[in-house]
This record gives structure tokens, C-alpha cells and sequence, in this order.
């Protein structure tokens, strides 16, 4: 996991369960960092920098069309 890259930042948890199953769908490899923490205690955001969607890299240009596509459609904010 140490060469995956990090693609985009969220501030809560709510905004990555739509990802989370689209990215399953497509079967990309990716975790979010920090995100059981948020879960745990929310106010730690700012802290920790928020939750961080890390992917390899090979799958970089696919995300990004992904979250292009979020942001869009839904007002996604993606920091």
C-alpha cells in the first residue's frame, strides 16, 4: 500500500459512500485513510486532514473521470 497515491480528500464521512460503491463496482483497488477515526471521533478532521481516498496509480486517470463525474452531477465537493 505504499505506493498508492492519494486522489482526493473529503471532510465526512457521508460524502464517500456513493464513491466507495462505485469504486467496487469498477473493482479499483482503494482505501480511505483516516476514515474509522473520523467515524470514531469527527471533530479530529481537521487534525488528521480529513479522509483521504488513496488509490494505485494505474487506476489514477479512471478515479479521477470518477470523481469528475460526482462532482458534476451531484455537487460533490472534493477538496
Amino acid at each position: 500500500m505504499e505506493e498508492f497515491k492519494t486522489i482526493a480528500i473529503f471532510n465526512y464521512p457521508h460524502e464517500i459512500v456513493v464513491l466507495k460503491h462505485i469504486l467496487d463496482q469498477e473493482e479499483i483497488q482503494y482505501y480511505f485513510e483516516n476514515e474509522t477515526m473520523m467515524n470514531i471521533v469527527p471533530f479530529y478532521g481537521n487534525a488528521l486532514g480529513g479522509i483521504k481516498l488513496k488509490i494505485h496509480p494505474n487506476d489514477f486517470e479512471v478515479v479521477q473521470l470518477i470523481l469528475k463525474e460526482l462532482e458534476d452531477n451531484n455537487d460533490l465537493k472534493i477538496v
